[in-house]
């Protein structure tokens, strides 16, 4: 992988970049939509690619690990040959699994136990078996296992879990730099910052993670609980620490607001479910704000979703008539949604990008990230 930094805005921290891949190139400030189980919920790899002009997937190795399974994936030749994504993909090490199933796992230093949330059966991860899980799924830019600690924290449990993956990242260097790629394309690896909210221990492992010199670097156990002023002020303080000459990935981030003002603070690269999973649920971020499409006040509203929503998707769809998929409850309606609500996040970095690179990033953010809020 190879990362060129091209503008730098002269009034925030914010960056415009290419991260270069053998699956492709990816334009950066970039999000990228979250396919869990081998797939972007109720969306098509075809819309993916042509509609919402996804550059980049994920993929969790939690789950892929259980399901499909380690043997169907190889024996398809990796992730995107089996789902048919032929642009790059990202999987995450399971560590924030780990985190989110705090009654099925039990964390050692040797690694974790934990319950399938499946069928109840017994499994173990270590930093070296979650290095060859992902080889063999086979995403281009895969993540050293970790834990996320949750918010709140106590401070010596955090300082503690944060010694552990360090622990942890050096076992999953060792494993990745002694093995090969399975499918004849390379492979790279981004270590994980973690800290919780204390600034002298995301400073220590801002510091650590740097020392490792990998090809890119994230920023993890953010966007857990934690005010967005807290994760701000986190997110300020390890990119003033980590590499500019490397991508920075802020996991598991947010809503179009926070994308925003971390993109001010110098952040590369974005995921999260929320678009996906607030469009199942009838909610819609738009230019000018996020509507509950299963409001009455839409039920007779036959203007398009979003009235220039042709600038990011082809919304041709009336209010009144996604409110009525809504409340049928039809499987139409999560996709519409769901479609909207990615596009409008690919609209969103490639705006700033634009911002970014032509010198109007900052006026702009600070206008867009009043009019995101709004609740119409």
């Amino acid at each position: 992988m190879e990362f060129k930094l091209e503008v730098k805005d002269s009034k925030s921290k914010a960056r415009a970049g290419i991260v270069k891949t053998d699956h492709g190139t990816i334009e950066t400030p970039i999000f990228m939509p979250v396919g869990t189980a081998a797939t972007v919920k109720a969306v098509h790899q075809r819309e993916l690619e042509e509609d919402i002009k996804a550059q980049i997937i994920l993929g969790n190795t939690y789950h892929l690990y259980l399901r499909p399974g380690l043997e169907i994936l190889q024996k398809a030749g990796g992730l995107h040959q089996f789902n048919s994504w032929k642009k790059p993909i990202l999987t995450d090490s399971g560590g924030y699994q780990v985190y989110s199933l705090a009654h099925r796992r039990k964390i050692k230093e040797e690694g974790v136990k934990f319950s399938s949330h499946i069928d109840g059966s017994k499994h173990f991860f270590t930093p070296e078996n979650v290095m060859d899980t992902q080889r063999i799924i086979g995403a281009d830019i895969i993540m050293a296992f970790d834990e996320c600690t949750p918010y709140p924290c106590d401070y010596k449990y955090a300082k503690r879990s944060m010694h552990m993956t360090h622990r942890w990242l050096k076992r999953c260097c060792d494993r990745f730099d002694s093995t090969e790629p399975i499918y004849g394309y390379k492979q790279t690896l981004f270590p994980i910052v973690q800290g919780s909210t204390y600034k002298d221990l995301r400073t220590e492992s801002a510091e650590k993670i740097a020392s490792f010199e990998r090809e890119g670097n994230a920023i993890g156990g953010l966007s857990v609980g934690e005010p967005a002023e807290e994760m701000y002020a986190m997110t300020d303080l390890v990119c003033n620490i980590l590499p500019e000459d490397k991508p920075r990935y802020l996991m598991g981030v947010g809503t179009p607001v926070n994308i925003l003002e971390n993109i001010a603070l110098g952040v590369d690269m974005f995921d999260c479910v929320m678009p996906t999973r607030n469009a199942r649920n009838g909610m819609l971020f738009t230019k000018n704000g996020i509507m509950n499409m299963r409001n009455q006040k839409w039920k007779d509203d036959f203007s398009p979703i979003e009235a220039d929503g042709a600038s990011y998707v082809d919304t041709f769809y009336s209010k009144a008539y996604l409110r009525h998929l809504m409340v049928s409850k039809e499987i139409l309606g999560a996709q519409i949604a769901s479609i909207h609500n990615l596009a409008f996040y690919i609209w969103l970095v490639n705006e700033a990008r634009s911002r970014i690179v032509d010198g109007t990033f900052y006026e702009w953010k600070e206008k867009m990230v009043i009019q995101l809020a709004e609740r119409l």
